[in-house]
């Protein structure tokens, strides 16, 4: 009796012990996920550097981020995301404590605190008419005790308090047809020169007094060459600009209100000179430089206003703007690249022949050219000037160079990726694998003792530190090999610079990283795009030797008739192993589910000709492709004019484009929506390595109903004409947003379903037979969600389950698109709380586990909404039977569950994409979502019910046992004793 009294006590406790929790304890942070911080490519830098504190740099980014940044490691201090349609047109520093931005096309004036970041004031700035933004911060200007900016947008002239943000004049603009150019404010003067061009070719200048605003002279001139492109002030009254061939320099001086122009042809000063030169803007006194082709020309000019060419170079040259370094003394940096090293010279303005600095410093190739410079000084401790660079590459890095090294860089071209795809990584073998850590019996011990406390909450601070320490250090999860459950894996991610990297989903680390040559700027291609990524090379068993590789596609420029380039790479070793460009454009990319030997996936890239061309252009490939030309079909969408288009393939290509590798094809069907009633505002099918694991579902009453499962299913959203606008800019009545879902082979509309008084934008997710799209409902005033789910009512007669668990069904039947199928639909709709970004959903392995939609939310966080709640079969009252089959009572709107946010308390900032991917294990799913931010974690939407938690206990689990065995042995021991002594009575 005692042990079983024993037994029925530990099992309690033991299986108490194991209940599932939601949420993380506070030493589980970062040990199956990882978050990073990036701010994009740095498009303006302004250094804050005094004698005492902390040394920073205020930077503003093409991600729309301002941030301030510490010199010394490159962390960020604090940052601000201004959102997409809120471009940042300018930043400055005032009164040495406020951080100014113009942003908004010149439409909002922001004030933030210099050390924290929080916003001090913000003024809106309406004007007249769109125009240029230009920020102008005076140094020593000031209106009763008050320093201001000067603003110039929208058509009008605004100076602004700095303390509160207060307008204190303007002057509009709005009878002149200018185009403003330049706001110059002479140092230590009161006026302010407005300067711009009022036609192609009139030079207008405007003389204001900074104090007042009022308009002091106002002068044209006419120049009949015309003017082409930006000016560059060379002095407080003088600025240089291009004539409208661009093969003349123009020295345009305005002194004592007289405009004057001084010209001088290009090849005057370069003899070899050839084709139309642009200005390089810069604000040094007496320097600038244009670019003629690849060739760069820094022209000094001189007080007579005559031009001298100071340099010429053939190297991309970028050139900072002046730094004060004395009185009346300005500096500059000009920086070059030439093979794995960059140039770095400091001159002062008005001595080009000496250098204050002259550096080189190794740089890895694959950083490409140096795009920006930004340069700031300092006193070395032999009191002499020093000078320390901020670089930005043409892969988007941030770079602080000082004394010839690199002091720290950042990678922040992640903050722009375009595409995402995944690689496994190799197989663990010996030579391959990282070695691994050795434990002594000791160690082992003392790791075990430390979780046993931590289990028993006798922790201390220290010893949770410790035990968060081994585990990080422990779980292996950054080896460069394989794991069983497939946990780490590579992410290759393609950014808008061109650049590849792989990242690891074990800690984040970069493995390799690569600027490809395909998509750098060239004499061939001056534009060239990254499209996407493709799996090209997965091998499998007996092409294990083999590295998986990616095909990376791009395009020269952004028409849709830009011909294509191909680059292959290597995802072990980041090396790229061939490169195509292409004589034909890439409109579409069809993935084809079919491998040659060598376990290359063939590939079929239409062009804006509707051609075909096959990749790779192998025999054995094409062999392929032609015995399945018959079974592959695509569909194309138009949105500008509302069709949807089905295509096959007819046979080889005739004429001009003839290859062995080139299709024609043929038009099947074409579903045109009417332009005046609805415009197509989304598009969403289903992944192409989705897994289904069965097409039977047991409803309640065991039944079975059959999924129609089809991998050519669109879902198409369509708005009404005046409701593709933003949100409340119609009436309910006025709005409505249609639903469909056709089959891209036959071109048929299988379910059609209409939202009255609705509006976009719609975000979709298409999985299985489902389908949950969001968008906003005019009349409630609200967000909805609907489901729609869609079955095969063919099997009607397989009904029953015992049926399908006998065998005794027609599942093997075939079945054909060209017959019209039987299929019904269920749809719900619900309010939801959250505009959304973007919607996805999980995957696994084998698709046993259940769905989670994984929805990106305004704030820029990543809700994971469980598929029941979007159920169509919910009621009110659900029975007994629904209830055991997990059929939620239905409710009006979608639970927002705090614990359910897969990003915990973080923010991915400008979230632009969710990636899921199936580990090998059956219960877990990857997610990486991106944005400015990076963010990857694990997820079990049904828990983690096929393996232990990597801290299980072994210990406890040990001691438990030896304690077990101990008091069964000891109780048996008694009970024994007890027996024989009442034997003996």
């Amino acid at each position: 009796m005692a042990i079983r009294s024993f037994l029925i006590l530990f099992i309690l406790f033991f299986f108490s012990s194991l209940n599932p929790i939601l949420s993380l304890y506070e030493d589980q942070v970062g040990l199956v996920d990882w978050h990073q911080q990036y701010l994009g490519k740095v498009k303006q830098a302004v250094f804050h550097t005094h004698k005492t504190g902390r040394k920073r740099v205020v930077v503003s980014t093409e991600e729309n981020v301002v941030a301030l940044l510490d010199l010394r490691q490159g962390e960020i201090f604090w940052r601000h995301v201004l959102g997409s349609n809120d471009v940042i047109d300018g930043i400055d520093i005032a009164l040495g404590k406020y951080v100014i931005t113009l942003s908004s096309g010149g439409s909002i004036l922001r004030a933030w605190n210099l050390p924290d970041g929080q916003m001090v004031w913000e003024s809106s700035l309406r004007g007249p008419k769109h125009s240029k933004s230009l920020l102008l911060v005076p140094t020593n200007l000031k209106i009763e005790k008050d320093n201001i900016v000067i603003i110039f947008s929208n058509g009008r002239l605004n100076a602004v308090s700095c303390i509160d943000g207060e307008v204190l004049w303007e002057k509009d603009f709005e009878g002149e047809s200018l185009e403003v150019q330049q706001v110059i404010q002479p140092p230590g003067s009161n006026l302010i020169y407005v300067v711009g061009f009022a036609s192609s070719s009139l030079f207008e200048m405007y003389q204001i007094n900074a104090l007042n605003g009022e308009l002091l002279k106002h002068e044209s001139a006419a120049f009949s060459g015309g003017f082409l492109g930006e000016v560059s002030p060379v002095f407080s009254e003088t600025v240089v600009a291009l004539d409208s061939t661009g093969l003349i320099l123009l020295t345009v001086s305005f002194q004592n209100g007289m405009i004057s122009f001084q010209q001088t042809p290009i090849s005057n000063l370069v003899k070899d000179s050839f084709g139309p030169a642009k200005i390089i803007p810069s604000s040094v006194t007496g320097i600038f430089a244009i670019k003629m082709n690849a060739v760069t020309i820094v022209i000094r000019v001189t007080d007579e206003n005559k031009l001298e060419v100071v340099e010429k170079t053939n190297h991309e040259t970028s050139i900072s703007d002046a730094l004060p370094v004395s009185e009346g003394q300005q500096a500059f940096a000009l920086v070059q690249r030439a093979g794995p090293e960059i140039h770095l010279r400091v001159k002062l303005a008005h001595n080009w022949d000496d250098n204050l600095l002259k550096e080189s410093v190794k740089m890895d190739q694959h950083r490409g050219l140096v795009h920006k410079i930004y340069i700031n000084n300092y006193i070395r401790t032999d009191k002499s000037y020093g000078f320390r660079a901020l670089i930005v590459m043409e892969d988007h890095s941030l770079l602080l160079l000082q004394q010839g090294e690199i002091v720290w860089s950042r990678e922040d071209g992640l903050a722009s990726i375009i595409d995402v795809t995944t690689s496994e990584l190799p197989v663990e073998r010996d030579g391959v694998s990282v070695a691994k850590v050795e434990h002594n019996l000791f160690e082992w011990l003392k790791g075990h003792m430390l979780k046993l406390k931590g289990t028993l909450m006798l922790a201390s601070p220290q010893d949770i530190a410790a035990i968060q320490s081994m585990r990080l250090k422990n779980s292996e999860k950054s080896k460069m090999t394989r794991d069983h459950n497939g946990f780490r894996k590579l992410l290759i991610v393609l950014t808008r610079a061109g650049k590849l990297f792989a990242l690891h989903t074990g800690d984040g680390h970069i493995v390799w990283s690569y600027l490809l040559q395909s998509l750098q700027k060239s004499k061939v291609c001056q534009h060239p795009i990254g499209l996407n990524l493709y799996k090209w090379q997965v091998p499998h068993h007996h092409a294990m030797d083999e590295n998986p590789s990616v095909l990376v596609i791009g395009k020269c420029g952004p028409s849709s008739d830009a011909p294509g380039a191909l680059s292959f790479v290597d995802t072990y070793t980041g090396k790229e192993l061939s490169s195509l460009s292409l004589v034909h454009s890439v409109a579409q990319v069809i993935p084809l589910p079919y491998t040659d030997s060598t376990e290359q996936r063939l590939h079929l890239l239409i062009d804006a000709d509707k051609h075909a061309h096959l990749y790779p252009k192998t025999p054995e490939a094409i062999s392929i492709f032609e015995r399945e030309l018959s079974n592959i079909y695509w569909y194309s969408v138009e949105d500008d004019n509302g069709i949807i288009k089905g295509h096959a393939l007819r046979g080889k290509c005739t004429g001009e484009v003839a290859d062995e590798v080139c299709f024609d094809t043929r038009e099947l069907w074409s579903i045109v929506f009417p332009s005046e009633s609805e415009k197509i505002i989304a598009t969403v099918t289903r992944k192409l390595n989705e897994v289904v694991h069965t097409q039977a579902k047991v409803i309640a009453d065991q039944e079975v109903m059959y999924k129609y499962i089809s991998r050519n299913l669109l879902f198409v959203a369509t708005v009404a004409l005046k409701g593709s606008g933003e949100i409340g800019s119609v009436t309910p009545e006025e709005s409505w947003l249609v639903a469909y879902l056709i089959d891209t082979v036959t071109g048929r509309i299988l379910h059609r379903v209409t939202h009255h008084g609705s509006q976009g934008p719609v975000h979709a997710v298409f999985s299985e037979n489902w389908v949950v799209y969001h968008y906003f409902n005019l009349k409630a005033h609200r967000y909805e969600m609907s489901v729609i789910e869609i079955y095969d009512q063919s099997r009607a007669d397989n009904k029953d389950v015992w049926k399908l668990v006998l065998g005794k069904h027609n599942l093997t039947s075939p079945i054909s698109l060209y017959s019209r199928p039987d299929v019904i639909t269920k749809s719900q709709s619900y309010f939801f709380t959250h505009s959304v970004k973007t919607i996805a959903v999980t995957s696994t392995t084998k698709g046993i586990t259940s769905k989670q939609l994984l929805i990106g939310t305004i704030g820029d966080q990543v809700l994971a909404l469980d598929k029941r709640f979007l159920d169509p079969r919910r009621t009110v009252n659900p029975t007994q039977a629904e209830k055991e089959e997990g059929i939620i009572p239905l409710t009006d709107s979608l639970p927002i569950i705090p614990q359910s946010y897969v990003t915990h308390a973080l923010r991915v900032e400008g979230l632009r994409g969710i990636i899921t991917v199936p580990a090998k294990l059956e219960s877990t799913t990857l997610v990486f979502a991106h944005g400015v931010d990076l963010f990857f974690t694990q997820l079990a939407p049904s828990r983690t019910y096929d393996s232990l938690t990597d801290d299980f206990n072994y210990a406890l689990l040990l001691i438990t046992i030896v304690a077990l065995v101990a008091a069964i042995s000891l109780t048996w021991t008694l009970s024994e004793r007890k027996e024989l002594q009442e034997n003996w009575r």
